[in-house]
């Protein structure tokens, strides 16, 4: 029997005693604890056994540790550390509430409520970017929303912390982020930085306003494609309830370009908190919506762009022997 497997309601590790597991993931099981020193709730955060022999996520565990220890805001799931263990594990706030994307799937969420969730999270976002702490996995799993709408982000197993080194073992950054939230840069490869989530925010405040996210498709792929080639449907076209100057932040929070991106999540909150100052852009987004790409015409132009290639070489070796 395993580490885990022991582990029921009443057991004890080190001075947490065991109440309830309450998640389940592929790096580690969740359970509902009491600190016996103070008789505080908390949240243990235990690795699977397995994980601890694969460097890659051994090392992803122990990053989220590191980053949740330094971080330290009402908006912001707290992890504790400085104390001497018998193993590793987590040790976590608890946090009271549901998950966002319980919320969401009750239905479109009214606007005055979406906005101020989505303001609680760019003031958490704004707070770890200053920090040098990238999220990188915002969805509706990794937030958590109270009986009065306060959040509190958590989960920061593949945030990015510019105090700490860069992962660099093979493949590890193809898993990076969700497929409906992922940024375009984080698609076609890059790092991603704060622009990164703020896009992640973008699509999370289309999704609690109209329902639905952005970019869909028949595969997590194709999702991911989409954002590379086409345009969102307009979000009033969505829900006819969203003003222009509404829309106009959501497209700037969409922006494909992350240079033409909010730069700053105080930015994003600025005009989700003052709508009334937020100009409207007349844009080819609104227009051309419809128009719809597909990786088959990339596909012909790449391959036609190889074809090419012979074609232009020829003419630079004739132009070369005519000169001589």
């Amino acid at each position: 029997m395993g580490f885990l497997d022991s582990l029921e309601a009443g057991s004890q590790i080190d001075s947490y005693r065991i109440d309830t597991p309450v998640a389940r993931s592929g790096m580690a099981t969740i359970f509902r604890a009491t600190d016996l020193r103070d008789n505080r709730v908390v949240a243990l955060k235990i690795p699977h056994p397995d994980m601890e022999a694969d460097p890659i996520l051994f090392d992803r565990f122990q990053r989220e540790s590191g980053i949740g220890e330094k971080l330290n805001h009402p908006k912001v799931m707290r992890v504790f550390g400085g104390e001497r263990r018998s193993r590793i594990y987590m040790v976590m706030e608890w946090c009271e509430g549901r998950l966002l994307r319980q919320i969401m799937d009750d239905g479109k969420i009214p606007q005055v409520r979406a906005i101020r969730i989505a303001i609680g999270i760019l003031d958490a976002l704004d707070y770890i970017h200053a920090n040098g702490v990238v999220h990188r996995d915002l969805k509706p799993e990794n937030i958590m929303v109270d009986a009065d709408d306060n959040i509190k982000l958590i989960d920061f197993g593949i945030a990015s912390d510019s105090a700490a080194r860069r992962l660099t073992y093979a493949n590890f950054t193809a898993t990076l982020g969700t497929p409906n939230y992922i940024s375009p840069e984080q698609v076609k490869g890059k790092r991603g930085d704060g622009r990164s989530d703020i896009y992640a925010v973008g699509v999370l405040l289309y999704e609690m306003l109209s329902g639905k996210v952005p970019f869909t498709g028949p595969s997590p792929i194709a999702v991911m494609n989409e954002r590379l080639l086409n345009h969102p449907m307009p979000p009033s076209v969505a829900d006819p309830s969203i003003s222009p100057q509404l829309q106009e932040v959501l497209y700037r929070a969409l922006e494909r370009d992350p240079r033409n991106r909010y730069p700053r999540a105080h930015d994003f909150e600025h005009d989700l908190e003052h709508l009334d100052q937020v100009g409207v852009e007349d844009r080819d987004e609104l227009r051309n919506w419809q128009k719809r790409k597909s990786q088959l015409s990339r596909k012909i132009f790449y391959y036609a762009a190889l074809a090419l290639i012979p074609v232009v070489v020829l003419l630079l070796m004739m132009a070369v022997a005519h000169r001589r």
